[in-house]
């Protein structure tokens, strides 16, 4: 909350009409500033960048009309209501229409002035949250792309600027949507290979049959449809930075292969005989922990004592919920430039409830969620309607679907049942339902396989 009261700048010609009105709005816990025209207005707003502006629209040297048309410019969004003595109704319209948020006759209603600035002081002190987090976005929270403000998120900076300024090979690791291949372009953009490629390769999506293809790359004719040859990932990262995503799903026997060039610093494409010199800095990624991976055979020991150089480990999206309104601002960014939309940002309540919601999906569920949001808004708030419903509900957040097994059932059966309904629960990702499960993404592949399931 914010501790001062906000900041009233009063604007009237009539010295009675200046002080009464100061004086109900100090009774009110208001901070007042006042003006006796609209040219002095418009000074005393540059000077005290008030919260709140109340004018009369006809005044000397500026009318309140031309004062609101000057105070619509930059980003500031300052409430602006306007008073008259002559009630006059087509100004009333056009007043609306230039921006104003209301417009009162005099003689004041005190009392339905007062409702009304209630209403807008909640707006205005989110507002000055959004401020608040616009300048620690214009300042930079993290290297790179990267948001946060938590302590968590301020140890991963650390160590990215401590990998960056180094040739060290790192692994990344995290659930599914916290931000793995973000921290590694961070670490790319950082680096002395800054100015070379950073080439992503996710093992996971990957058919294992060609995988060797991809990775090494093949010479025409090296294999039936091999009508051409083709460069490799690590060739196609030289002299820059390759990123390899979920290496526990890398095939066990490429491993001793991916080690090979780390050492020697050489690849051959498949069907070559040619050895191609390269200069490449690795970077892998898992959201499953290494160490299961390596004990259960998915990842062998030497290729990960000889990535596992540096460790970043990103905290999930629940456990720093203190960086969900930096990165709101920065997803609603993106979204206005990128759908045309005119979203201020998201109102108190709205925020509260994401900050509530447990966010299985991470950062990247955060992302669509306010994607989505923003288009149905299209301008002013995001409110809580505007979210999806199991957000709005907290049933994610609350509490977790329960699977009834009857006493009887095989255990085949209960298997396909928890599987299931921990699918559903975590929007159909298989990774992280594996993860939940304590099990390898493969195997919840293949049980939906063979439950005829894709």
């Amino acid at each position: 909350m914010i501790d001062k009261g906000l900041l009233v700048a009063v604007a009237d010609d009539e010295p009675s009409i200046r002080e009464v009105l100061s004086m109900r709005l100090e009774s009110w816990g208001y901070r007042v500033c006042t003006a006796e025209n609209g040219q002095q207005a418009a000074q005393v707003v540059e000077q005290n960048d008030p919260d709140l502006v109340i004018s009369d629209v006809v005044m000397p040297h500026m009318s309140g009309l031309d004062l609101l048309q000057a105070l619509q410019g930059g980003e500031r969004r300052r409430p602006v209501v306007l008073i008259t003595a002559f009630g006059d109704v087509d100004m009333a319209v056009e007043a609306m229409k230039s921006g104003a948020r209301d417009f009162l006759t005099k003689p004041l209603d005190y009392e339905n002035l007062h409702v009304m600035l209630s209403d807008l002081s909640d707006e205005i002190r989110q507002w000055r949250r959004i401020r608040a987090w616009q300048g620690q976005l214009e300042a930079g929270t993290g290297p790179g792309s990267l948001i946060g403000h938590s302590a968590r998120m301020r140890e991963v900076f650390r160590l990215v600027e401590l990998v960056a300024a180094s040739e060290a090979s790192a692994l990344v690791v995290g659930e599914s949507g916290t931000g793995k291949e973000v921290v590694a372009r961070a670490i790319h953009e950082l680096s002395a290979r800054n100015r070379g490629p950073f080439v992503a390769v996710n093992s996971a999506a990957i058919p294992e049959s060609l995988m060797e293809s991809e990775i090494f790359g093949h010479e025409k004719g090296a294999f039936t449809g091999a009508i051409n040859a083709r460069p490799g990932c690590f060739e196609l990262a030289n002299k820059g930075t390759l990123f390899l995503d979920e290496i526990g799903e890398m095939p066990v026997a490429l491993q001793p292969k991916l080690l090979r060039i780390l050492e020697q610093r050489t690849t051959r494409r498949l069907g070559g005989s040619r050895e191609v010199d390269i200069d490449v800095r690795m970077l892998a990624a898992t959201n499953r922990d290494a160490g299961t991976l390596v004990s259960e055979g998915q990842l062998r020991d030497d290729l990960y004592y000889r990535l596992n150089v540096f460790t970043i480990v990103l905290p999930p999206l629940r456990e720093r919920s203190d960086d969900i309104p930096l990165l709101a601002l920065q997803f609603m960014r993106e979204a206005n430039e990128r759908h045309g939309t005119n979203v201020d940002g998201l109102s108190e309540r709205a925020l509260d409830t994401l900050v509530s919601y447990r966010w299985p999906g991470n950062v990247r569920e955060l992302k669509n969620v306010l994607e989505r949001a923003a288009v149905l808004a299209r301008s002013g708030w995001v409110e809580e309607p505007h979210l999806p419903s199991h957000i709005q509900k907290g049933t994610e957040a609350r509490r977790l679907p329960e699977v009834t097994i009857q006493v009887g059932t095989s255990a085949a059966e209960a298997e396909r049942e928890l599987i299931l309904k921990t699918l559903e629960h975590v929007g159909q990702n298989k990774a992280e339902a594996a993860r939940q499960l304590g099990l390898d993404p493969k195997t919840i592949r293949n049980k939906l396989k063979s439950y005829g399931l894709s």
